[in-house]
């Protein structure tokens, strides 16, 4: 009976991990806000052949500087994870900023 106890205490279950997706900023034109494009690249169910899909994601930035210009441009490459609703559209969020563009 106190292995039962046991071993239901050590599978305590939590919320999981949020899913992430690695991509590059296309708009930085909102407050607080950044548009990623995700490229991805998947075989066709059927006839096999390998296409490149993209999706875009309307990520949330917190900058601790607002009002100012947000810190992340156009180009850059950036890590978004999943969250919770912050707007309508916004249901992800910018982790880090793992390459900087070199346009600027």
């Amino acid at each position: 009976m106190a292995e039962a106890t046991q071993s239901t205490s050590a599978k305590i279950s939590t919320r999981g991990r949020p899913k992430t997706r690695v991509g590059i900023v296309t708009s930085n034109k909102m407050q607080k806000t950044v548009v990623v494009t995700v490229s991805r690249r998947a075989s066709h169910p059927k006839y096999g052949k390998i296409m490149s899909m993209r999706e875009k994601y309307k990520a949330h930035v917190e900058d601790h500087d607002y009002p100012a210009k947000i810190t992340i441009n156009e180009g850059d490459r950036v890590r978004i994870a999943e969250t919770r609703p912050a707007s309508k559209d916004k249901r992800w969020r910018v982790v880090e900023v793992l390459e900087k563009s070199k346009n600027v």
